[in-house]
């Protein structure tokens, strides 16, 4: 992986939600070559550790934190974790979150002989389960809240910090088929400038980073067929975006950076930023 500018992170300490995943994996390598102590979060433990460890075998400062963003005691841990080991945060990516398959609607368009259907596995409007679509919710959302509440507090008692959300194209035009998605994305986009505002007197900066289509593991069977070839989802994606291809994890990173610098971004807050190849620039015609 390489990075497409170098900031100075010296002496800083990052913390990444959802840090063992394809896309804030990247983000917390980047963060790390640029000099910042990373603290990879992520509920599996293993999964932080090897992205920590991939950090550390390239001259990085990384450490693997289990920690769940819906339960406040465990990040409570990773705070206190965190301070005895290097200090208070100064960075905070909150990159937990994802969807489920229980706040989804099996079809893009509801039929009419789809009413009263008993096809096995068809889930209409309907049939939505609304536990999974609180549970989407949740994740993205006041996961997003929750981790900001632990590891901001040390900021704004400093006077100075930096907290980036993960949005999303669904967030900005709601998507067919992840309605819980969508609505839970689009109020991340709400909250990050409600945020901004609020922190602005205590020196932290809020923005967002809106990714466009990327290939990772929670969509990669919806996106790609056994063999390799695109769905005919992931071809109708393909289509929208004006530059022809999905993202790469790269593709976020100078986005990033430039975020968390505060010489380069420090006029800049309540921000949500696409990156996105110009799929939400495009009309489709």
């Amino acid at each position: 992986m390489s990075i497409p500018f170098r900031i100075d992170l010296t002496g800083k300490v990052a913390v990444v939600t959802g840090g063992g995943g394809v896309l804030c994996s990247a983000m917390a390598r980047a963060l790390a070559e640029c000099g910042a102590r990373v603290a990879v979060l992520n509920r599996t433990e293993a999964t932080a550790e090897a992205a920590a460890a991939s950090i550390r075998e390239t001259g990085g400062q990384a450490m693997a934190v289990p920690a769940d963003v819906l339960d406040p005691d465990s990040l409570t841990a990773a705070r206190d974790r965190l301070e005895n080991a290097w200090g208070p945060a100064d960075i905070l990516i909150n990159g937990a979150g994802g969807n489920n398959a229980r706040g989804n609607t099996s079809r893009e368009y509801l039929r009419s002989e789809d009413l009263g259907s008993a096809v096995e596995g068809l889930t209409t409007f309907f049939d939505l389960d609304p536990e999974g679509f609180g549970f989407v919710f949740n994740l993205n959302l006041i996961g997003t809240l929750q981790a900001t509440q632990v590891f901001s507090r040390g900021m704004a008692e400093r006077g100075r910090g930096c907290v980036v959300n993960i949005s999303s194209m669904a967030a900005l035009a709601p998507l067919t088929k992840v309605p819980a998605y969508s609505g839970a994305k689009s109020a991340v986009n709400n909250f990050t400038q409600w945020l901004a505002a609020h922190f602005s007197k205590v020196g932290i900066r809020v923005n967002a980073i809106a990714p466009g289509f990327y290939i990772t593991e929670q969509n990669r069977t919806l996106m790609t067929r056994e063999d390799g070839s695109w769905t005919d989802r992931a071809e109708a994606i393909l289509k929208h975006i004006p530059q022809d291809r999905f993202g790469d994890p790269e593709d976020l990173l100078g986005t990033l950076l430039w975020l968390v610098d505060d010489g380069a971004s420090g006029y800049v807050t309540g921000t949500i930023i696409p990156v996105d190849g110009g799929f939400s620039a495009f009309s489709g015609i």
